[in-house]
Formats: structure tokens, C-alpha cells, sequence
């Protein structure tokens, strides 16, 4: 483990050079790793996983939606795929990667196979961090350990067959056995980790959900709309409105962001572009701040989880949620989002 330096501040770090792929293979060359669920998380953990040679099974209800995708990613009912109960018995390390609600549910199932000396994985503090509203208490005899990867698991997949990783934070909220560390890290590099940065279950959380909510999903949602919406108004047309608002920042600025930094890309545009990103990004800042304070406090507090919990466990959620992504796709915006897609010379 390194210490990295973070704008003046160190942090934990652990690359694959300091802990190979061999190393974590001859750490748990004697565990059974059992991935519970199979939507976000589970295909890119499980197959990134069963491709760099550690022992894999996959738990799942039969006759579920992923049922049949689970079998056709090359899992085998009675050797590698099993009921979630089974799977869960025959796990020394349990992959628990249902949804948040989904986790409330199936706990009583999963609680009664964790004897000692087993470990608890998440990819999510939620379930531990809000224990008082989920329930979910390991016992006392386990590990319970987290790696978190920074992205989607189709993102954690498509990286991993393009021999790149991606960044996954982890954390350890129990050690029972005294193997904790070194089974979260053989993990965390077994799934495709770029390199591992250390948290815990909270901190994990509480940046998520503000993250989800804010910057990665909801806010930058909100800021296209506003910006797609006024230049409408005031005469563009849908295709220049798109163009300008989120073709060229998802196509060509966020790609020189992540290669070199904010400040290289300002660098490299127009300068009547870099007078006006430094004259209004300020301006952006302070407005958005208070948002973001109220958002942060809402995560802190529980509420946040609570209205997650209650609205995700309701039997119509997935009817309500289809509701509401359509009404998102059939917006102006993203209509002509698919028209624009279409004519990247990729797709021509």
C-alpha cells in the first residue's frame, strides 16, 4: 500500500504493480466467491472475475429477468449458477450486489449462511451504513468489506476486455478472520480495479448518493435542460442547442478533461472561450453550492436513503420508473440527442 499525495493531502493507495494479479489469485486460491444478483454490478464483477481465473458462482432467483442473461453470459445451473440460497451456502466470500432494495429483502436468506470465517462484500456502503432502516447486521464472526467501483459495470467490463481498469475505492468495516485487507484488495484487483483507494462504508455512501444525485446524474441533467432550454427560446434550433450543449462536452471537452485536467483544456480552447469559462464558472459555483449543502445534508441525515428505501420497495416501482425514463427520452432534447448520435461518422 502507497501513500499517494492528493493536492496535499495523502491518501491510501493500492496498484495492481504493488499487489499483481497473481498475488490476489494465490489469496483466495481457496475461496468459493458466490456474486448475489445479477443486474448493475454482478455481470462485469462475476465474468471480469471468472476471466482472471478466481473460483466464481453466481446466485439467482430461477426463472427471474436475468435468469436467461445470466446462462447466456456462460454460467452453468448446477456447476457455476444456483439458486440464491445455495450459492450463498456454498460462498466463502459473498458478492451481496442486489439493488439497495433488493438487498432489505433477500437479507434473512443470506444472514443464515454466513458462518464464520466467511466475508461480506458489498459495492455500496447503503446497506451497512443505514442499518437502523435496512437491517442488514452481519454477524460478528465475519468480514464485511466493500470495493467500489468509480462506474457502471458495463463501464468495469468494457474496460477490462480493453486491458484498462477502472478506479474502485474499498474499505473494511469488520475483520473477523484478521484476512480482511488482504481479501478486499484480491477482490478489488480480481474485478479490474485501475487502482484502489481507501474509504469506509460512510464515506462511500454519503459521496455516492450526493455524486449520483449531483454531478455524475442529476445536476448535470438539470443544467442541460436548463441550457438546451434557453437557447431554444430564444431561436436555435434543436440540433444547435444539442451540438452546444452536449455533443461537444461528452464527444470532444470531457475527453481532454480526463486526459490532462480542466486547466489543459482551457488552455488548449479559443480564448474568447477561456475569458468566458473563467469569468463564469464562479458564478455557476455559488449558485449551485446551497444545492448542493441541502443535498449533502439530506444524504447525511438518512432521509435520502429512507425515500430510496420506501419508493424502490413499492411493487409498482419498476412501472412508475419505465413512466419516468420515457418521459426523459421523449424530451426534445434527448429526441434529438438520437438523431445526433446517428450521424457520428462511427455510425455511418
Amino acid at each position: 500500500m502507497a501513500k499517494m499525495n492528493f493536492g496535499g493531502v495523502e491518501e491510501n493507495v493500492v496498484t495492481r504493480e504493488e499487489y499483481p494479479l497473481a498475488k490476489a489469485l494465490d489469496t483466495l486460491k481457496n475461496e468459493t466467491i458466490a456474486v448475489i444478483g445479477y443486474g448493475v454490478q454482478g455481470p462485469g464483477q462475476s465474468l471480469n472475475l471468472r476471466d482472471n481465473g478466481f473460483n466464481v458462482i453466481v446466485g439467482q432467483r430461477k426463472g427471474s429477468k436475468s435468469w436467461d442473461k445470466v446462462v447466456a453470459d456462460g454460467w452453468v445451473p448446477g456447476e457455476t449458477l444456483f439458486e440464491i440460497e445455495e450459492a450463498a451456502q456454498r460462498g466463502t466470500i459473498i458478492e451481496y450486489l442486489l439493488s439497495d432494495a433488493g438487498q432489505i429483502s433477500v437479507w434473512p436468506q443470506i444472514k443464515r449462511h454466513l458462518t464464520p470465517g466467511k466475508a461480506l462484500y458489498f459495492s455500496h456502503g447503503f446497506g451497512i451504513t443505514y442499518k437502523e432502516r435496512t437491517g442488514i447486521v452481519p454477524p460478528a464472526d465475519v468480514d464485511v468489506i466493500l470495493v467500489a467501483p468509480k462506474g457502471s459495470g458495463t463501464s468495469l467490463r468494457r474496460m477490462f476486455l480493453q486491458g484498462r481498469g477502472l478506479n474502485s475505492s474499498y474499505a473494511i468495516f469488520q475483520d473477523a478472520t484478521g484476512k480482511a485487507w488482504d481479501r478486499v484488495i484480491s477482490l478489488g484487483i480480481g474485478v479490474g480495479s485501475g487502482y484502489l483507494f481507501e474509504t469506509t462504508f460512510k464515506r462511500e455512501v454519503y459521496s455516492d448518493l450526493t455524486g449520483e444525485r449531483g454531478t455524475l446524474m442529476g445536476a448535470i441533467q438539470g443544467l442541460f435542460a436548463a441550457q438546451y432550454d434557453v437557447l431554444r427560446q430564444n431561436g436555435h434550433t434543436p440540433s444547435e442547442a444539442f451540438n452546444e450543449t452536449i455533443e461537444e462536452l461528452s464527444q470532444s471537452l470531457m475527453p481532454l478533461i480526463s486526459e490532462n485536467g480542466m486547466d489543459w483544456m482551457y488552455a488548449n480552447c479559443s480564448t474568447t472561450a477561456q475569458r468566458g469559462a473563467l469569468d463564469w464558472w464562479k458564478k455557476f459555483r455559488d449558485a449551485a453550492r446551497p444545492v448542493f449543502e441541502e443535498l449533502y445534508t439530506e444524504v447525511a441525515n438518512g432521509n435520502e436513503a429512507q425515500r430510496s428505501i420506501d419508493t424502490n420497495s413499492q411493487p409498482d416501482y419498476r412501472t412508475k420508473l419505465e413512466a419516468e425514463l420515457k418521459e426523459l427520452r421523449e424530451t426534445e432534447m434527448w429526441q434529438a440527442g438520437a438523431v445526433v448520435r446517428k450521424l457520428r461518422p462511427e455510425n455511418n
